[in-house]
């Protein structure tokens, strides 16, 4: 199927360009996905469907060489008819040309003008949506799940009139669900990623079930104050997301927007134990842009605690006069390095505090020194001596990533868990971020 989208889409984009005129510049953007979703509650099968759908966008400059060109663009949805498709397509560029001629001129129109052809088909076999669900309802038994199910592939292409070609494919699944013992006391949970691993699976349920026997002991609320935490994946994922609201992208670095200002300007570090990469090898996302640059296997973001580069977007990269390698300057393909600490060990070292789930709702308390607040949520729970002894009531936190990743961490994990986004807005997503768990030394409770 994906070498059959990929020849569709280059039939129809030669078709395109071959309508081009004078010097016209048409770049084409591709993405499109098969993908079966399915929506279980009382862990039993509520409603399943297939989607199938392709978007081309386009992109009509005026002038190949015009470094302030006119330009316009628009999205369409495709059927999938050649015929039918490219009429459509003809009438949108006649559009195009009658809105770019009242369109001012872009100061940062930035295309590539260079020719990498790049293609890219993941090897795995799209994973059978009907045994992984037989197997998430076994393993679940009498447990009351709720959950998405989202399995497929996903294209994505980009085909220029100067002559570039690049695809890119990519099969995954991504299982979102949450095991509820009463009202909001639940264990949340996520598999994801390219092969379907039933004991990874069998482990994640059994591990469920012991955190809801625990759930099902008298809560325990404690007072506001600092307190000896480790943070899941799961949980440090909600963290890394703050820090990446502004934290990585050029532009806002150059405007002084950033929440890691302090690091870029101040020279404030956080623990050597910390590096973060954009790591495009990874596979899931494309290594092309929509403007047609070709991505690098990955950007250290920050290494060993001190802030290392940006993300660089195609406009960014023309204003700044700095090169291109991201198509947005947000990150999609996070990649956290591991620490040493051995996930069995975790209880023991934590000895008395916090052992965190998930955390949710967290905003900027204050964005100039990075500091942080939101509530704890699910199964969040109270050691002591290295034993869970009970779930703990929803507490709030307020603190900063200098501390909670500088000064407070005693370590990572040396286990990581690749944590796909199960966002599916307008379509599947393909940000995807790699990461330990964090022991920290203090985590200020509020209330």
């Amino acid at each position: 199927m994906s070498s059959e989208m990929q020849d569709y889409f280059y039939n129809l984009a030669g078709d395109l360009f071959d309508s081009l005129q004078c010097d016209e510049v048409l770049l084409l953007e591709f993405s499109g996905e098969d993908s079966d979703f399915v929506r279980l509650n009382h862990n039993r099968i509520r409603q399943a469907g297939q989607v199938a759908q392709r978007t081309l966008s386009l992109d009509l400059i005026a002038g190949a060489r015009d470094a302030h060109g006119r330009h316009a663009s628009a999205s369409v949805e495709l059927c999938g008819h050649m015929e039918q498709d490219f009429k459509q397509l003809s009438a949108l560029l006649e559009s195009l040309r009658e809105q770019r001629a009242f369109l001012p001129e872009d100061p940062y129109l930035y295309f590539s003008d260079e020719i990498n052809n790049t293609e890219y088909h993941h090897d795995n076999e799209v994973v059978s949506s009907q045994h992984a669900l037989e197997q998430i309802t076994q393993g679940a038994g009498d447990t009351d799940l709720v959950g998405i199910f989202a399995n497929g592939t996903q294209y994505a292409g980009f085909a220029s009139s100067i002559g570039q070609r690049n695809w890119h494919s990519s099969a995954t699944f991504n299982f979102d669900w949450s095991c509820y013992l009463t009202k909001d006391k639940a264990v949340k949970n996520n598999y994801a990623g390219f092969e379907w691993q039933p004991e990874v699976l069998a482990s994640k349920m059994d591990s469920a079930r012991h955190q809801l026997a625990i759930l099902s002991r008298p809560a325990k609320t404690i007072e506001p104050g600092e307190y000896r935490a480790y943070l899941s994946p799961s949980a440090l994922n909600e963290i890394i997301g703050m820090m990446a609201w502004g934290g990585f992208g050029l532009k806002s670095h150059r405007t002084s927007n950033t929440p890691l200002m302090k690091m870029v300007e101040e020279g404030h570090t956080l623990s050597a134990d910390v590096s973060l990469r954009e790591y495009h090898g990874r596979g899931l996302a494309p290594m092309f842009t929509g403007s047609g640059f070709i991505k690098p296997d990955e950007v250290s973001l920050i290494d060993a605690g001190h802030y290392h580069d940006c993300l660089v977007s195609a406009r960014s990269a023309k204003e700044y006069g700095q090169a291109v390698n991201a198509d947005y300057e947000y990150p999609g393909a996070l990649d956290m390095s591991a620490g040493s600490l051995s996930q069995d060990d975790v209880l023991s070292e934590l000895d008395t505090g916090l052992y965190i789930n998930n955390l949710w709702y967290l905003n900027f308390s204050d964005r100039n020194n990075c500091q942080l607040t939101g509530m704890t949520r699910f199964a969040c729970f109270w050691v002591e001596d290295g034993e869970i002894v009970a779930p703990v009531n929803v507490m709030r936190f307020d603190d900063s990533v200098y501390s909670l990743l500088g000064d407070s961490l005693i370590g990572l994990t040396a286990e990581r868990e690749l944590i796909l986004d199960s966002s599916t807005y307008g379509q599947r997503s393909s940000h995807s971020i790699e990461l330990p768990g964090a022991l920290l030394s203090s985590l200020k409770l509020t209330l």
